[in-house]
């Protein structure tokens, strides 16, 4: 049995049932270009958490490769970052692999990021579990 001082001691016990939420969505602001590559530079990380089990990991993937389908990226734009973010290659290398220079394969990225980023954008704004954090002015 539980002496009084105890029980008040479990009764001030608090869950934060939302912080690996807000955690996620400080590291990742997905409704901007930068908060989009700094996840798919992640990748490799959340592929691992995956296999390990996380649930939280395979809907993040699942996101991803769902905005990256619905973002309407050039052929060029969705190589580059299968390249880059997918297999591992630096930029110089999937230029290599791609028949164009880094700074092209940098432009397909960054413009691809901007397309995926209006994905995350518009179901901040309509209520599919993510938060706008790093756009201002849309």
């Amino acid at each position: 049995m539980l002496t009084k001082k105890e029980a008040v001691v479990i009764g001030k016990v608090k869950i934060d049932l939302h912080r690996k939420d807000r955690e996620f969505e400080t590291t990742y602001a997905l409704d901007n270009a930068e908060g989009v590559k700094t996840l798919l530079s992640d990748y490799p990380k959340f592929v691992s958490r995956k296999r390990l089990g996380e649930y939280e990991a395979a809907e993040v993937l699942l996101d991803l490769h769902n905005a990256i389908e619905l973002a309407y990226l050039t052929d060029r734009q969705r190589e580059a970052i299968r390249l880059v973010y997918f297999e591992d290659l630096t930029q110089v290398e999937a230029g290599k692999r791609m028949g164009i220079g880094q700074d092209a394969v940098f432009k397909h990225i960054d413009a691809a990021a901007d397309k995926i980023a209006d994905i995350y954008y518009y179901w901040a704004g309509h209520g599919e579990g993510y938060s706008m954090g790093g756009r201002i002015n849309g």
